[in-house]
């Protein structure tokens, strides 16, 4: 059975991306360095047409969560641009240029309507009718596979709270950002059973399952 899976990086005192985020600093200040830890695997350049990497502890985890999905859900915040409201003139077509590197598709929680963006092997669909919907048209778009929720923290408290989210795993970085995108603010009675922990160089994977 397909299963939405949640995984994010997080500073030590719980924020996925810093203070201050702009078009031209994305997670704020500091919070690029929530992802050194995955931007220097061989698993991750590979799966983002870049040759070489490291291969560490970390590498297996990587490649566990490139496995088996089937579609993206994203939130308005991490589709961008920073501040939200009309989608410009041009339109914002995201972060990732003319070859996203999802190749599923992706579903982007947000108020305001858009006609279905496609770029490369990735098609972009916008959902105004909130998070539950956005999951239906993700799970079919997924068919027997996975779908992963990537954030940012708003949409995925969102979930969180509501049950929707059946795996969790974060990568914890020590550092400590003092400000941003907070994770689990407001998420009450929601119950983990632990996985698995792997200590790697420069973060911690910790994973778990929701008890529903």
């Amino acid at each position: 059975m397909s299963k939405v899976r949640f995984e994010i990086s997080m500073s030590l005192d719980g924020y996925v991306a810093g203070p201050d985020q702009s078009e031209h600093d994305p997670l704020g200040k500091g919070g690029e360095a929530l992802h050194d830890w995955a931007i220097e695997l061989e698993a991750w350049r590979k799966s983002h047409g870049h040759p070489g990497g490291e291969v560490n502890e970390s590498t297996a985890v990587m490649e566990e969560q490139l496995d088996n999905i089937g579609a993206g859900l994203m939130g308005r915040k991490m589709f961008g641009p920073p501040g939200g409201g009309d989608w410009g003139e041009p339109p914002w077509n995201g972060w990732w240029g003319d070859d996203p590197p999802f190749h599923v598709p992706v579903f982007v929680i947000t108020h305001h309507k858009r006609e279905p963006l496609t770029l490369s092997d990735t098609t972009f669909t916008f959902v105004t009718d909130g998070i539950e919907s956005a999951l239906e048209q993700a799970r079919e778009a997924a068919g027997e596979r996975d779908v992963k929720l990537s954030g940012g923290a708003d949409v995925a408290n969102q979930c969180l709270a509501a049950g929707l989210v059946d795996e969790v795993e974060l990568h914890v970085v020590p550092l400590l950002l003092g400000g941003g995108e907070r994770l689990l603010d407001d998420v009450r009675d929601l119950e983990l059973e632990q996985i698995r922990a792997i200590e790697a160089p420069g973060v911690t994977h910790l994973k778990y399952r929701v008890v529903k």
